[in-house]
């Protein structure tokens, strides 16, 4: 099985993930892997965007790095680009997505950008138009601690929670 956790950055797929794998508690039987450490050791990029202070990453590359990997969680705001089985995608208010981004330092027109973003949809949009309704899982991580949202991935990891997609809807902060 593949699963990735994807969502705007901030929205907690990293912190949640961590979880998933240092915690005996959950046993998801599945390696996590976070691909945004992958993009930047592998240099799976075909350019840095010294504006917005990243990179633009190859895809086909990273699908290829990928390849056939089973048996795997797959975490960056980027992993419903890849061939999954289950698509988990975290959403978070804007507000406080806005105040996680400020707090770890991102700039404001980034930490608003990523805001503005996570009011229309744009990940869990993408998301369903690649893998489709029944293969996505929305998880509200708004006011909830980490392991709170680990034991939602987990949950659907092991085939407890359906598919759901457009319950969460955040926007009235547009």
């Amino acid at each position: 099985m593949r699963v990735v956790v994807t969502g705007t950055p901030g929205t907690g797929k990293t912190t949640a993930t961590d979880i998933l794998a240092g915690n005996e508690e959950f046993s998801i039987g599945l390696d996590v892997v976070h691909l945004n450490e992958v993009i930047e050791r592998e240099e799976l990029y075909s350019e840095v965007d010294e504006e917005r202070d990243s990179v633009v990453v190859d895809l086909d590359a990273l699908a290829d790095w990928v390849g056939d990997r089973d048996d795997v969680l797959l975490d960056s705001h980027l992993a419903h680009y890849l061939e999954a089985d289950r698509v988990v995608v975290l959403r978070c208010a804007p507000e406080e997505l806005e105040a996680r981004l400020l707090g770890r330092g991102e700039t404001e027109s980034k930490a608003s950008e990523n805001a503005e973003s996570e009011a229309l949809d744009v990940v869990l949009s993408e998301a369903v138009d690649r893998h489709g309704l029944e293969n996505v899982y929305e998880i509200d991580t708004t006011g909830r601690s980490p392991e709170e949202v680990a034991a939602n991935i987990a949950a659907v990891v092991e085939g407890e929670r359906d598919p759901s997609a457009g319950d969460v809807d955040f926007i009235d902060y547009l």
